[in-house]
């Protein structure tokens, strides 16, 4: 007998020729590893389809059809403890993308917005979370195995738990690096603009390449050689003043952070353009920020090894953090339609 570091005991017969029968027994669920954020602790409850479902019993079969081809959708939301209590930023914006993404991938889901909503803040409640990541998703389940997926049922759940800054809390005070990957970003005349969970291994190449060559993030080329976000991320570049972001034509996520951040900054007065980058704008710009749900605003300070401006978080990028920051802390005063309370 055998014992795993997952916390499993394994028995095997196959030195008697029988082959192998293994029966195994799962311990409590270990903490997961995050990388920067720090192990994600196991919550109580994850949403299934209607029922609050012990964390280590959510579970799925192996030959459930978006594990063998990644037929999936999600999407990652933050909530956010403040003195009117816990908010999630923009909730029904992200589950009605949810709604979008099936509409892409032609996956009909038996939930509407407004219950996955509820269910959402419901995860938080029974969880006992002030704040957090919310994570949905829906996939293909049993039904069928191969490419086409007619008869395979669609499963949903909800997922939330405790989760820190995604880049480090040094890379949001100080700035991170970021190597230019040499994966390019898949153009949307390959896939839907949507958040599917198969596209993403295009993302999670360039994060490996980034990350073992000893950089915090990778930033992604489109087919044509212009800047299309991070791996996970969109870009903000300042340059004279000016705040510039690639358009979505170019490949990246029709992000809900990045259009709440260009509205933000629009408000205070700088004029924001969605504008192609050449890789050499990123050479020349006086400031890099990347936005996101799990990333909020963060500020590279090096891009190719080369300083980002004086190599340090510039002005346009510190008030965006701020403006966010109040926001999402329920300080800010106005946006109140993002801040859904639970």
């Amino acid at each position: 007998m055998k014992s795993s570091s997952s916390g499993t005991t394994a028995t095997s017969n196959r030195a008697s020729g029988a082959g192998w029968a293994c029966v195994r027994h799962f311990s409590e669920p270990a903490p997961i590893d995050c990388g920067k954020m720090g192990p994600m602790e196991p919550t109580k409850y994850i949403w299934f389809d209607g029922e609050m479902v012990p964390w280590a019993d959510a579970n799925v079969h192996v030959l459930s059809h978006a594990l063998h081809y990644g037929t999936g959708i999600f999407e990652g939301i933050r909530a956010y403890e403040t003195p009117q209590g816990t908010e999630v930023f923009r909730l029904t914006d992200h589950m009605a993308r949810l709604h979008q993404s099936a509409k892409a991938y032609n996956m009909k889901l038996d939930w509407s917005v407004p219950e996955l909503v509820e269910a959402a803040k419901e995860i938080l409640r029974v969880n006992g979370l002030e704040s957090g990541y919310v994570r949905p998703i829906s996939f293909l389940e049993l039904g069928a195995i191969g490419l086409n997926p007619a008869g395979a049922r669609v499963r949903t759940a909800i997922i939330a738990w405790k989760w820190g800054a995604y880049l480090g809390e040094e890379g949001v005070l100080n700035g991170i690096r970021v190597k230019v990957s040499s994966w390019r970003r898949f153009p949307n005349t390959a896939f839907p603009n949507a958040k599917a969970t198969g596209t993403y291994i295009n993302s999670i190449l360039a994060k490996m390449e980034a990350v073992q060559s000893g950089y915090d993030e990778a930033l992604m080329l489109n087919q044509d050689g212009v800047v299309s976000e991070g791996s996970g991320e969109n870009l903000f570049l300042v340059r004279g003043g000016v705040v510039y972001t690639p358009p979505i034509a170019v490949g990246c996520l029709d992000g809900l952070t990045r259009n709440a951040v260009m509205t933000l900054l629009a408000e205070e007065g700088y004029e924001i353009v969605e504008k192609t980058l050449d890789r050499s704008d990123l050479y020349y710009g006086d400031e890099v920020f990347f936005t996101g749900t799990a990333a909020e605003v963060t500020p590279v300070r090096e891009i190719d090894d080369r300083p980002v401006g004086d190599g340090t978080p510039g002005p346009v990028t510190r008030v965006a953090q701020a403006l966010y920051a109040d926001l999402v802390a329920g300080k800010l005063g106005k946006h109140q339609d993002w801040l859904e309370y639970i």
